[in-house]
């Protein structure tokens, strides 16, 4: 039923290659994607066993036998990345920044007491799974195939201890636009995100859980998504649900700085090197809720948008706060501008300059 074969790749990694029969792409609508429900055919899988990586391949897309006493499920030892491929006007499948990806998936292995994956692996199986999976990559704008790197501890053991075995797997799911208008957030004043010394910077699997249920209470009240505030005083803003976060006040551009309890972003960095390219000045800095809202009611507040892979620039309207709503702007004119232009670099209409995009492995007949 399967076809086997293996590629070496130019860093001596042999990824044992096997294809399903018959590809399921030609049943998916890429005009009504279901949001992460459907996954393409294969799954990049490497194991970390006695202090080595071993075995990486790709298979089948299916379930993995797990133990109930896996560490992870007990001890929340679970990180990931999120990202995205295109394809450029060429048709060749295209990767964003993925380097960085590999860096910051190892930072947050570092804070979550879990072995480093070398950074060439990291690539190298992007590479070679969106290849394979090129067909899977929607056509329309604003669409993507996403991409979910992750590692999580599966060794079976009931104890607090760093585990010692690990899976680490990609897996692929077309994804249409995340916003398609836009959104309402909440200032969150109760529960907090992250706090020094925390796991801020991590993308733990952890972090998202506990965000799970103010986010869910912040949509009953009417809003898109939480702004999170800092722990100790409840005034400096840190980052949205799903994004970190830009404003446009009196012509300057602001956003939180990495105090160890923001994530950094990958697109976050990318819109402030574009910004910065285009003229504007950009402070990382802390800021509070309270010159938000001074800055809106004396007329300066000129834009804000949300920056992030899922995301990609989402403009923000209005903000929420205990009764009140701070008004943004109805237009973002330097927002859409880098939005358009990211696009436009990621698909290949506009020449890379920042040389961010890596093609695949995938070569076109």
């Amino acid at each position: 039923m399967f076809q086997n074969l293996i590629i070496h790749i130019e860093v001596s990694y042999n990824i044992n290659i096997t294809k399903v029969e018959k590809s399921g792409v030609d049943a998916l609508d890429f005009s009504n994607i279901p949001l992460g429900t459907t996954f393409t055919d294969h799954m990049f899988i490497c194991d970390y066993d006695n202090g080595e990586w071993v075995n990486p391949r790709i298979v089948p897309m299916g379930l993995i036998p797990t133990h109930p006493a896996a560490m992870a499920l007990h001890y929340g030892q679970a990180i990931f990345e999120g990202m995205k491929a295109y394809k450029d006007t060429e048709g060749y499948p295209m990767l964003f920044r993925p380097e960085q990806n590999a860096k910051r998936f190892n930072k947050s292995a570092d804070r979550m007491g879990m072995p480093n994956l070398p950074e060439e692996l990291f690539v190298e199986g992007l590479k070679e799974l969106v290849g394979l999976e090129h067909n899977w990559i929607p056509p329309q704008q604003g669409s993507a195939l996403y991409l979910r790197p992750f590692m999580y501890a599966d060794e079976p053991f009931i104890g607090m201890r760093a585990a010692t075995h690990y899976k680490f797997i990609i897996m692929a799911s077309p994804a249409g636009p995340f916003f398609g208008k836009p959104i309402k957030l909440w200032a969150e004043k109760l529960y907090i995100r992250a706090a020094d010394g925390g796991t801020g910077e991590a993308k733990a699997a952890g972090n998202y859980a506990a965000a799970i249920r103010p986010t869910e209470l912040a949509k009953a009240k009417g809003y898109d998504q939480v702004l999170w505030l800092d722990a100790a005083e409840h005034k400096y803003i840190q980052e949205v649900g799903t994004m970190n976060i830009f404003f446009k006040i009196n012509g300057e551009f602001i956003t939180p700085e990495l105090d160890g309890s923001v994530l950094h972003g990958i697109t976050r960095a990318s819109v402030i090197d574009m910004l910065r390219a285009m003229g504007y000045t950009v402070t990382e800095r802390k800021i509070t809720i309270d010159e938000i809202k001074k800055a809106s009611s004396n007329g300066i507040l000129e834009e804000a948008f949300g920056t992030g892979t899922a995301v990609g620039i989402a403009y923000i309207q209005e903000i929420g706060l205990e009764g009140e709503t701070i008004h943004v702007s109805d237009k973002n004119p330097v927002a859409v501008k880098i939005n358009d232009t990211l696009n436009a670099i990621k698909t290949g209409q506009l020449e890379d300059k920042f040389e961010w995009m890596v093609r695949t492995n995938k070569e076109l007949a």
